[in-house]
């Protein structure tokens, strides 16, 4: 009974996959890739930053004792 249902779960999952989804061109995904890599090369250099200037701090804060 459960192995029958576990298939037709599967075959209702291929069927909307396959004939109700709507899936992006190659254009609209190449262009939402490049988004990523510049808004993860942005957030990597504000990291950075903020890692440098904290670490700069700390060395000045330790520097005293």
């Amino acid at each position: 009974m459960k192995k029958l249902q576990l298939i037709t779960n599967i075959e209702e999952s291929y069927d909307e996959l396959r004939y109700k989804t709507s899936w992006p061109t190659k254009k609209q995904v190449v262009k939402s890739a490049i988004i990523v890599l510049i808004a993860s090369a942005i957030i990597a250099l504000i990291i950075l930053l903020m890692d440098q200037i904290v670490d700069r701090f700390m060395h000045l804060l330790y520097s005293f004792q």
